[in-house]
């Protein structure tokens, strides 16, 4: 489960063009530096040689139903080397069922395999503050890593990369905004550090 390709075109100067599909998270929502400008950062200071592409598809409020129906014209047929998938919590608050997320994100899975030959990276979302919400996040995420697992899917656990470094004395507080949702800047520096650890893993 490493993004070998990926990490080989990064290492040796071959054009890498990655496209996240996902929500307000992906698309970076009220903030000048969202995730994937913190990642394209990191891998271009990583990988010196690198020739990265980042393509933004994520749509405030969307949910993994709305990526499948738009991951034709947004996605496969940009012709991708390297796929984000970053959804689940617009479907846990507006009542999708956690099989049926999974299931949806699967499909995305298969569409991206069958049309393209581009490595997938899934990417779950921040923790909630309040822990009601974020047990009902959790139960989605789960799923998420349970796909990884069945489909020997790598995957970046941004919401257990934020609780570590809560752990170590991080407010929650300071790494979002005045929704207690949204990262800030500093939120989406985390989310991408823990993307980064799985570009480090496979290298």
């Amino acid at each position: 489960m490493k993004l070998k390709k990926s990490i080989q075109k990064l290492a040796s100067g071959d054009p890498l063009k990655i496209i996240a599909i996902g929500d307000s998270l992906t698309q970076g929502w009220m903030v000048r530096k969202g995730y994937l400008d913190f990642i394209a950062e990191m891998l271009r200071a990583d990988f010196p040689k690198s020739n990265v592409t980042i393509l933004n598809r994520g749509i405030p409020g969307d949910t993994a139903q709305g990526g499948l129906f738009r991951l034709r014209e947004d996605v496969l047929d940009c012709d991708p080397d390297l796929v984000f998938i970053q959804f689940a919590l617009n479907d846990a608050f507006t009542g999708v069922p956690p099989v049926q997320f999974k299931n949806t994100v699967r499909t995305m899975v298969d569409h991206i395999r069958a049309d393209t030959d581009a490595e997938i990276l899934l990417v779950t979302s921040v923790p909630i503050m309040h822990q009601d919400q974020d047990f009902m996040a959790e139960n989605f995420y789960s799923r998420l890593i349970e796909l990884s697992r069945e489909e020997n899917l790598p995957i970046a656990p941004v919401h257990l990369y934020w609780k570590k470094k809560m752990a170590e004395g991080t407010d929650i507080r300071s790494l979002v905004q005045m929704d207690m949702v949204h990262p800030n800047v500093e939120g989406y520096r985390l989310m991408a550090e823990a993307i980064r650890a799985e570009f480090a893993r496979g290298n």
